[in-house]
């Protein structure tokens, strides 16, 4: 029999180029070969808002990610393209730019390029325009291949490994590279919040995200209802989509939706240090436990978001010892 170059049959000849890095929002199906491209706005931005695709091609979700950015900041296009579409979609100001089968969208913008020109990454778009969907200004920047929607922050990743599989084992890899990327993006998040063997505060709880407190426990005056009332908990600065942790083993109590809290749930801790202690999530995205289930610390409860009285992404923490509710950082560790 002859052979191929590959060193096997030459039925091995029809082979499959698999992209190795693959985020874990991305659908192991679709794994198209993405070029790397740049931020569409300038610097490093925040993220506000992560991407979370529908489960289905109509269902709920966030097709794109949110970035910080100010009105009048220029909009860049993150890759190389063709523009074939400006104008107002719902109101706003819609760019979509094609680059070869991967079609990126950006608004609110007003455009200051017309359908049909070309553009190279990184040259202005337009500017970023007033409105939008987010509660404070941001570019909503969108990312399809095909009817399928990708992680715009695909364009940005700067190493790409490719390898010759035979084309009868593409499915069976593709698989196999999907739950690698998983459970390399839980390890890093892991790596992020800190859950390394015996880290805590004196009282053993971990932080649940890896963020700085953006708005202290006590008296202040509310930025959605406009009063001075009590902030009965600790914010902690996360974007949205940030994996929620449990930071110290317990029980789930309740999961529920409020319209001041949001997606909330409440944790119990039993006795901890001669305390019977109680913590609860706010404004979450979503959660992945149940009433009654049982987690153990560094247990993923759910993801950050900014449901309910929030004026952004953002953890919102409350405890309660013994019944009382306490300011959260006198338990946790600063």
């Amino acid at each position: 029999m002859r052979r191929s170059w590959l060193g096997g049959p030459l039925g091995w000849s029809a082979v499959a180029l698999v992209l190795l890095t693959l985020l874990p929002t991305a659908p192991a199906a679709a794994a198209p070969l993405v070029p790397v491209g740049r931020w569409p706005v300038t610097g490093s931005p925040r993220v506000l808002r992560a991407f979370a695709p529908p489960a289905t091609r109509y269902g709920a979700g966030h097709r794109g990610v949110d970035l910080a950015a100010h009105g009048g900041d220029p909009v860049l296009a993150a890759l190389d393209g063709r523009v074939t579409f400006a104008g107002r979609v719902a109101g706003r100001g819609v760019v979509t730019v094609d680059s070869g089968g991967l079609r990126a969208t950006y608004e609110p913008v007003v455009a200051r390029l017309a359908v049909g020109q070309t553009v190279r990454a990184g040259q202005p778009l337009g500017v970023l325009a007033q409105g939008g969907h987010c509660s404070r200004s941001c570019l909503h920047w969108g990312l399809r291949s095909g009817p399928e929607y990708l992680d715009p922050l695909l364009v940005l990743r700067r190493s790409h490994r490719v390898a010759l599989v035979p084309a009868d084992r593409r499915r069976a890899v593709e698989r196999a590279v999907a739950v690698r990327a998983r459970l390399a993006a839980v390890a890093a998040a892991d790596l992020r919040a800190g859950w390394t063997a015996g880290l805590g505060g004196r009282h053993g709880f971990g932080h649940p995200v890896p963020g700085a407190v953006t708005s202290p426990f006590g008296v202040r005056f509310h930025p959605v209802l406009k009063v001075w009332k009590l902030h009965d908990g600790t914010d902690l600065g996360a974007s949205c989509g940030t994996p929620i942790r449990a930071p110290f083993g317990g029980r789930v109590q309740q999961v529920s939706t409020t319209r001041g809290y949001g997606r909330r749930l409440l944790l119990q801790h039993g006795r901890v240090d001669g305390h019977a202690v109680v913590t609860a999530y706010n404004h979450a995205q979503s959660y992945v436990v149940q009433p009654g289930q049982r987690v153990a610390r560094g247990d993923l409860l759910g993801y950050v978001g900014s449901t309910g009285f929030s004026t952004g992404c953002h953890l919102h923490l409350m405890v309660w010892l013994d019944g009382t509710l306490t300011n959260p950082m006198t338990w946790f560790s600063p």
